[in-house]
Protein backbone atom coordinates (compact mmCIF):
# COMPACT_ATOMS: atom_id res chain seq x y z
CA UNK A 1 0.00 0.00 0.00
CA UNK A 2 1.30 3.46 -0.90
CA UNK A 3 -0.25 6.81 -0.07
CA UNK A 4 0.84 9.63 -2.36
CA UNK A 5 0.09 13.25 -3.01
CA UNK A 6 -0.78 13.72 -6.68
CA UNK A 7 0.62 16.63 -8.65
CA UNK A 8 -1.05 17.89 -11.82
CA UNK A 9 1.88 17.05 -14.05
CA UNK A 10 2.06 13.44 -12.82
CA UNK A 11 -1.55 12.35 -13.36
CA UNK A 12 -1.79 9.64 -16.00
CA UNK A 13 -4.74 8.62 -18.14
CA UNK A 14 -4.94 5.42 -16.08
CA UNK A 15 -5.01 7.46 -12.84
CA UNK A 16 -7.92 9.50 -14.21
CA UNK A 17 -9.81 6.36 -15.23
CA UNK A 18 -9.37 4.74 -11.80
CA UNK A 19 -10.32 7.92 -9.94
CA UNK A 20 -13.44 8.32 -12.08
CA UNK A 21 -14.57 4.79 -11.21
CA UNK A 22 -13.74 5.19 -7.52
CA UNK A 23 -15.58 8.51 -7.23
CA UNK A 24 -18.73 6.91 -8.61
CA UNK A 25 -18.88 4.85 -5.39
CA UNK A 26 -19.23 8.14 -3.52
CA UNK A 27 -21.61 9.88 -5.90
CA UNK A 28 -22.55 8.53 -9.31
CA UNK A 29 -24.79 11.52 -10.17
CA UNK A 30 -22.21 14.31 -10.05
CA UNK A 31 -20.42 15.20 -13.25
CA UNK A 32 -16.72 15.03 -12.47
CA UNK A 33 -13.96 17.43 -13.44
CA UNK A 34 -10.72 15.92 -14.67
CA UNK A 35 -8.06 15.46 -12.01
CA UNK A 36 -5.65 17.59 -14.07
CA UNK A 37 -8.22 20.42 -13.95
CA UNK A 38 -8.55 20.06 -10.17
CA UNK A 39 -4.76 20.19 -9.83
CA UNK A 40 -4.25 22.98 -12.37
CA UNK A 41 -2.81 25.13 -9.60
CA UNK A 42 -1.32 22.69 -7.11
CA UNK A 43 -1.08 25.34 -4.37
CA UNK A 44 -4.88 25.55 -4.22
CA UNK A 45 -5.49 21.88 -3.57
CA UNK A 46 -4.02 18.65 -2.27
CA UNK A 47 -5.12 15.35 -3.81
CA UNK A 48 -4.15 12.19 -1.95
CA UNK A 49 -4.55 8.66 -3.28
CA UNK A 50 -3.93 5.21 -1.88
CA UNK A 51 -2.69 2.54 -4.25
CA UNK A 52 -2.57 -1.19 -3.75
CA UNK A 53 -0.69 -2.98 -6.52
CA UNK A 54 -1.02 0.06 -8.84
CA UNK A 55 -4.79 0.30 -8.33
CA UNK A 56 -6.19 3.45 -6.71
CA UNK A 57 -8.40 2.22 -3.86
CA UNK A 58 -8.83 5.43 -1.89
CA UNK A 59 -8.71 9.19 -2.28
CA UNK A 60 -9.42 12.54 -0.68
CA UNK A 61 -9.08 16.14 -1.82
CA UNK A 62 -8.45 19.32 0.13
CA UNK A 63 -9.27 22.68 -1.46
CA UNK A 64 -7.20 25.49 0.07
CA UNK A 65 -8.36 29.09 0.19
CA UNK A 66 -7.60 32.28 2.09
CA UNK A 67 -10.21 34.56 3.62
CA UNK A 68 -10.13 37.27 6.29
CA UNK A 69 -10.50 34.65 9.04
CA UNK A 70 -7.46 32.73 7.85
CA UNK A 71 -6.16 30.11 5.49
CA UNK A 72 -8.66 27.27 5.32
CA UNK A 73 -8.85 23.81 3.89
CA UNK A 74 -12.08 22.15 2.79
CA UNK A 75 -11.77 18.37 2.65
CA UNK A 76 -14.02 16.69 0.12
CA UNK A 77 -14.39 13.58 -1.99
CA UNK A 78 -13.13 11.17 0.67
CA UNK A 79 -13.80 7.66 -0.59
CA UNK A 80 -12.30 4.20 -0.14
CA UNK A 81 -13.23 1.39 -2.51
CA UNK A 82 -15.96 -0.67 -0.87
CA UNK A 83 -13.79 -3.82 -1.15
CA UNK A 84 -11.07 -2.21 1.01
CA UNK A 85 -13.11 -0.40 3.67
CA UNK A 86 -12.41 -1.16 7.31
CA UNK A 87 -8.64 -1.53 6.81
CA UNK A 88 -7.53 1.93 7.97
CA UNK A 89 -7.02 3.33 4.47
CA UNK A 90 -9.31 6.31 5.06
CA UNK A 91 -7.42 7.20 8.23
CA UNK A 92 -4.04 7.01 6.49
CA UNK A 93 -5.26 9.20 3.64
CA UNK A 94 -6.67 11.74 6.08
CA UNK A 95 -3.44 11.78 8.09
CA UNK A 96 -1.51 12.72 4.93
CA UNK A 97 -4.02 15.54 4.26
CA UNK A 98 -3.72 16.77 7.85
CA UNK A 99 0.07 16.81 7.54
CA UNK A 100 -0.18 18.65 4.22
CA UNK A 101 -2.52 21.22 5.81
CA UNK A 102 0.01 21.85 8.56
CA UNK A 103 2.86 22.13 6.02
CA UNK A 104 0.86 24.71 4.07
CA UNK A 105 -0.02 26.75 7.17
CA UNK A 106 -3.75 26.07 6.94
CA UNK A 107 -5.39 27.48 10.08
CA UNK A 108 -8.67 25.54 9.99
CA UNK A 109 -9.95 22.42 8.26
CA UNK A 110 -13.57 21.99 7.30
CA UNK A 111 -15.49 19.03 5.95
CA UNK A 112 -19.02 17.88 5.78
CA UNK A 113 -20.55 14.45 5.55
CA UNK A 114 -24.02 13.00 5.62
CA UNK A 115 -25.41 12.16 9.05
CA UNK A 116 -25.98 8.60 7.83
CA UNK A 117 -22.26 8.02 7.15
CA UNK A 118 -21.51 6.63 10.60
CA UNK A 119 -18.07 5.10 9.79
CA UNK A 120 -16.91 8.38 8.22
CA UNK A 121 -18.11 10.38 11.23
CA UNK A 122 -16.27 8.01 13.57
CA UNK A 123 -13.09 8.45 11.49
CA UNK A 124 -13.30 12.25 11.48
CA UNK A 125 -14.05 12.48 15.20
CA UNK A 126 -11.16 10.10 15.89
CA UNK A 127 -8.88 12.51 14.04
CA UNK A 128 -10.06 15.43 16.20
CA UNK A 129 -12.80 16.97 14.06
CA UNK A 130 -15.82 18.29 15.93
CA UNK A 131 -19.33 18.99 14.69
CA UNK A 132 -19.78 22.70 14.11
CA UNK A 133 -23.24 23.97 14.95
CA UNK A 134 -23.99 26.00 11.87
CA UNK A 135 -26.18 25.84 8.82
CA UNK A 136 -24.78 24.85 5.46
CA UNK A 137 -26.60 26.44 2.57
CA UNK A 138 -26.13 25.56 -1.08
CA UNK A 139 -27.12 27.13 -4.37
CA UNK A 140 -26.47 25.66 -7.80
CA UNK A 141 -25.40 28.57 -9.99
CA UNK A 142 -27.12 27.15 -13.06
CA UNK A 143 -30.40 28.10 -11.33
CA UNK A 144 -29.51 31.80 -11.05
CA UNK A 145 -31.02 32.74 -14.40
CA UNK A 146 -34.38 31.50 -13.11
CA UNK A 147 -34.57 34.13 -10.34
Amino acid sequence: MTITLLKGNTVTTEDQKQITLLYRQLNAQIKQLSVKKVLERDERSAFVVCRIENVIVGMAVMAIYTVISGKKGMIEDVVVDEKYRGNGIGKKIMQVLLSEAKNRNVTELLLFTGHHRKPAIKLYEGLGFTLKQSGLYTLKTDTLSNR
